[in-house]
């Protein structure tokens, strides 16, 4: 079988992202708040790209670019920066991009949002996928035809949710988790769509859906079940610095899409992916924040060199050999 053009191919709304971090407070009607940090970049499905890209992934996306600034600052950063293929993605004159300002505070973000929706669908605009390993893509409550594409020319497709604005949470929306390899929702969007009260019974529904069920519980680690294996698997959150939570569960989904391809056992999948996410919510942005081989690198060195972390030591000993060689240069 011919060899795929790309290790994951991916689709979803693209965003520019400002985010403000280190505010003591959030703002109140009346006042002015100055904040200690602040980035600002591709957002959305960026998210993902970038964190696959870093972690030496063939990546490609398909999204719509707004055709103003915003719009080339994020095509020249996915293109020319972050080496993410861009051949299935449209740059559309006189529509703007999106934009969302993130506002972090109390180890949580709030967003605010402008924009009008892409001129064209995704499936308008991707036709026939590249052949790929992996598929990745938001479900909502249209159908993304192109996955049925994907998954006949042999990807593993990887699905996520976003917020849904109406807050019904509609079943049908899990529907679309049949063609699906892997479901990752965090815990709140877990028990809304399954309407139950425990990330747990979450799992277990949507174990019976999809082959992997992932569920995030943000700073309290991730539980999974792989029903390809039989096995399940729960990690605790990590203790590292919190600066601002925006992306952490796009780059935890996107670490375990590598992972995945990689082969790795479920609860190493599931540890890397944790770690990854971790590791960005201590810096400022969702994209600019993704670690990369070299984010691992380098908190894998410090745990090693480290008097404690003994548990650590044991429990990402696989990190010994995974990590590329020379991970930290170029």
């Amino acid at each position: 079988m011919e060899e795929p053009e790309f290790d994951v191919f991916l689709s979803g709304l693209l965003f520019y992202d400002v985010v403000f971090a280190g505010l003591d407070q959030p703002p109140t009607p009346g006042t002015e708040v100055w904040t200690r940090g602040l980035a600002s970049g591709p957002g959305g499905i960026a998210n993902f790209a970038v964190t696959l890209s870093r972690f030496g992934l063939r990546t490609s996306l398909a999204a719509a670019i707004g055709g103003d600034f915003h719009g080339d600052h994020c095509r020249q950063t996915l293109a020319e920066s972050e080496g993410v293929d861009l051949s299935r993605s449209r740059q559309f004159p006189g529509w703007t991009m999106p934009v969302t300002a993130s506002i972090a505070y109390d180890d949580d973000r709030a967003l605010v949002t402008h924009g009008t929706p892409p001129p064209i669908s995704a499936d308008e605009m991707i036709g026939d996928p590249p052949r790929s390993r992996a598929a990745i893509v938001h479900i909502g409550p249209e159908p993304a035809r192109w996955l049925e594409k994907a998954l006949a020319g042999g990807s593993l497709v990887f699905a996520d949710v976003g917020w849904d604005p109406s807050q019904e949470w509609a079943p049908a929306v899990l529907g679309q988790v049949a063609l699906c390899h892997a479901f990752m929702p965090n815990a709140g969007e877990a028990m809304s769509y399954t309407r139950t009260s425990s990330p747990r019974d979450a799992l277990s529904r949507l174990g019976d859906l999809v082959p992997l069920a992932v569920i995030t519980l943000g700073g309290n680690g991730a539980i999974a079940v792989d029903a390809t294996t039989g096995d399940s698997a729960s990690v605790p959150g990590l203790d590292l610095d919190v600066v601002d939570t925006t992306g952490a569960g796009d780059v935890f989904g996107a670490s375990l899409v590598t992972a995945t391809l990689a082969g790795w056992p479920l609860v190493e999948r599931l540890r890397f992916a944790n770690l990854a996410a971790a590791l960005s919510v201590g810096q400022i942005g969702g994209a600019p924040a993704a670690p990369g081989w070299k984010g691992i690198a380098r908190w894998w060195h410090s745990v090693q060199t480290g008097r404690e972390h003994h548990e650590l030591r044991r429990d990402y000993a696989f990190l010994d050999s995974v990590i590329p060689l020379n991970p930290l240069e170029g």
